[in-house]
Order: C-alpha cells, then structure tokens, then sequence
C-alpha cells in the first residue's frame, strides 16, 4: 500500500483547519498509509530582513530534508510550481505507485515558503494557485486533493 507523507513547516492553530485536515487524513486513510510530520517554524522578529528569512528558511530546509523518508518521491508546494489540475495530480500519484515508489512525500513551507535547497530536491514543484492562500490552509488544500486524487482513480462521483 502507498504511504503518503506531508511534512509541513508549522502547527495548525485554527480549530477549522484542524478540523478540516483531520477530516481529510481520515479519508485519506481509506486509499493509503498517510503520515503527517508538523516541523516547528522559525521564530523571526518582526519586520525581518532578507537575511534573517534566509537563515530561518534554510534551517526549516535542513529539518524537511532530514525527515524525507528514504526513496520517496518528493514534491515541494511552492508559488513557482507547476499548475496541475486534479486529474493530472491524480495521473502523477498512479504513475508513481505504477514506477515502484511506495511512499509520496509533499512538503509544505513556512509563511515565507521553501529554503532551494528543498526545492531543488524535489521531483515535482506543485503550485496550488497563482492566488495567494494561508499556508494553513495549503494543507488543507493539499489533503483535499489527494482525497481527490484517489477518488479520481477510483471513477468515482466525488469528483464531477
């Protein structure tokens, strides 16, 4: 069976984001091993500067990389990713359990995004949107669309 990990930088606070992403891994749960790792973010002063984003990112970079799960294929969220719609996405998760890969790894980044050393990890770059959302709510997003994904696969009604 397909273990997917999402490894995110940051806890959910909201009651409705945790809410709607525990709805979601539970659902997930019916298609796939599903694993969530929350990494703490970085604590950045107010007001940061370019430099001190830089070195909080890299240190958030370093801690996702080192929790990567060995062989997995790795796709990082960022703004400069590929757009896919649901049926490409779903496609992509069947293509690589179709090539061998048993563990999918997403990962998302703090409010200011991946460190490149992360990204230039990964096999695929996957943007959400052009729009900008809470990266809270990415998660949500994300879990959706593996849901999605799987429903897809599947033929079923849940995606019209």
């Amino acid at each position: 069976m397909l273990t997917i990990h999402v490894l995110c930088v940051g806890k959910l606070k909201e009651k409705f984001y945790i809410e709607a992403a525990g709805e979601y891994a539970k659902r997930l749960g019916g298609y796939c091993r599903f694993q969530l790792t929350e990494l703490p973010e970085e604590r950045l002063p107010d007001n940061p500067s370019p430099a001190q984003v830089q070195a909080a990112l890299q240190r958030e970079g370093e801690a996702l990389l080192r929790r990567l799960p060995k062989g997995a294929a790795v796709t990082a969220l960022c703004v400069e990713g590929k757009l896919m719609s649901s049926e490409e996405l779903s496609r992509k998760v069947a293509a690589w359990a179709g090539q061998g890969y048993s563990q999918l790894a997403f990962l998302i980044g703090s409010s200011y995004g991946l460190h490149p050393s992360v990204k230039e990890r990964a096999a695929l770059r996957l943007s959400m949107s052009p729009m900008t959302f809470p990266h809270h709510l990415a998660r949500v997003m994300l879990l959706e669309q593996l849901y999605r994904a799987f429903k897809i696969g599947e033929g079923s009604a849940y995606h019209k």
